[in-house]
């Protein structure tokens, strides 16, 4: 989708459309929840806007011989509740306004799932699908000397996104340790044998389907008996698309960047997964479903859909035609603004993405203790704390929500805001 350039940060756009650029996006939500918790202005001030923002420009030797300029960022949006947190995305959308809003939304998600940190996040303007390994090492090499300054184990851990994983993370650490050490703890989401955590690859997956299933009691469905859609199948999805399936939910419809697949019967993730490392290019050649785009996908009859994939598919052109009754943000920002509240007056049920998307940061925050204690923990304790931590932030968010009136977006954000809020006044900068 395409977006309007972005207003001077900190202005407040307060009739939302479908063009906002995703920081627009996000503020939208803050400033709401601002309004309702009586936020003082000089405090909204602060939160709605970014504490360092650091561009940088990152030439890089490609194989050919040529040098490549690439633009990365890292942006610290808060750091009252701790230290700054958030992914690096290796994608061609990460600009400026794009990195914004999600160290935004980090604030808000790491205040709602209570874990001691600030909110932050990093990307690169690039396409690694048309990158090697050696470029793509050359490039996260580069970068992480960059950023050095502004990282560090007590100031800002960097994770995974979109565009990068585990052996990223590698890179990342190794490149940070060459001035200043061996240091496991400037970034999560490594290898298990460099420190990273057991769970932690499939964190946000088992997380969105842990809130899932609560959600869906809590409005009296059982989950196992429910027909799911996931819109991408990167690690996210991928990982909530077998979990769902443990769990006994019916996977109809799965789709990546080429396309979906759709079987009302029931897809065999096994067999999709053979299918792609058999050379398959897309899920949607997969010979067990009936190929479907991706905007159809989100369109099919079912009880949840589960968006995995990027911002804004859901938004004003297509929420009347949603037939899911629970919407699950596997995504960050998936719904806009617009397509939020027409979702909300048909009564359909979105479980926003700071809550059902946080079982990333959660378990990196297990990992992050873990590499200080030099202790490692079992997989099952990792995914026993993560399950506290998902059911307490959503059975707080759905009391809140009808205790209040409000929908479950609402509802955490005034969760997520209060606690930054009363966190930045304890320590006495508001």
């Amino acid at each position: 989708m395409a977006h309007r350039a972005a207003p001077d940060v900190g202005v407040r756009v307060t009739e939302p459309t479908d063009d906002m650029s995703p920081f627009e996006a996000a503020s939208y939500f803050f400033h709401n929840a601002a309004d309702r918790v009586q936020l003082r202005d000089e405090v909204r001030e602060v939160l709605a806007t970014c504490y360092r923002e650091l561009a940088v420009q990152i030439p890089v030797r490609m194989d050919d011989g040529r040098m490549a300029v690439f633009r990365g960022y890292r942006i610290q949006h808060n750091g009252a509740r701790g230290p700054y947190k958030g992914g690096i995305r290796f994608h061609e959308s990460a600009d400026l306004d794009e990195v914004r809003a999600l160290a935004a939304l980090m604030t808000w998600k790491n205040a709602l799932i209570d874990v001691p940190f600030g909110g932050a996040k990093g990307g690169v303007q690039c396409e690694p699908g048309l990158m090697s390994e050696s470029e793509m090492e050359r490039l996260t090499r580069r970068f992480t000397s960059m950023i050095s300054y502004v990282i560090g184990v007590n100031r800002d851990i960097p994770a995974p996104d979109m565009g990068t994983n585990a052996q990223t993370m590698a890179w990342m650490m190794d490149e940070y340790g060459r001035k200043n050490g061996y240091t496991p703890g400037i970034v999560t989401g490594k290898p298990v044998e460099l420190g990273g955590s057991p769970g932690r690859e499939e964190a946000t997956g088992r997380g969105v389907v842990i809130c899932a299933v609560h959600a869906a009691k809590k409005s009296g469905k059982d989950f196992s008996q429910m027909s799911v859609a996931i819109q991408g199948f990167g690690n996210v999805g991928f990982w909530t698309a077998h979990i769902a399936a443990e769990m006994g939910a019916k996977v109809v419809a799965i789709s990546d960047v080429g396309g979906g697949t759709h079987n009302p019967d029931g897809i065999d993730l096994g067999a999709v997964r053979k299918h792609l490392q058999d050379g398959g290019l897309s899920v949607a050649s997969f010979p067990g479903g009936e190929e479907i785009s991706n905007q159809a996908l989100l369109e099919l009859e079912c009880d949840m859909l589960i968006p995995a994939a990027i911002q804004g598919v859901i938004n004003g052109a297509n929420a009347d035609r949603i037939r899911a009754d629970i919407i699950v943000e596997a995504a960050n920002g998936p719904t806009t603004p617009v397509a939020d509240n027409i979702l909300h007056q048909k009564g359909k049920m979105v479980v926003p993405d700071i809550l059902c998307n946080s079982g990333g940061v959660t378990v990196s925050y297990f990992e992050w203790v873990q590499n200080i204690q030099q202790f490692r923990w079992e997989l099952s304790r990792v995914n026993d704390e993560l399950t506290k931590k998902m059911v307490f932030a959503t059975d707080a968010v759905m009391e809140l929500a009808a205790d209040k009136n409000l929908s479950l977006r609402d509802a955490a954000f005034n969760i997520a805001v209060e606690r930054v809020a009363f966190a930045a006044h304890l320590r006495g900068y508001i």
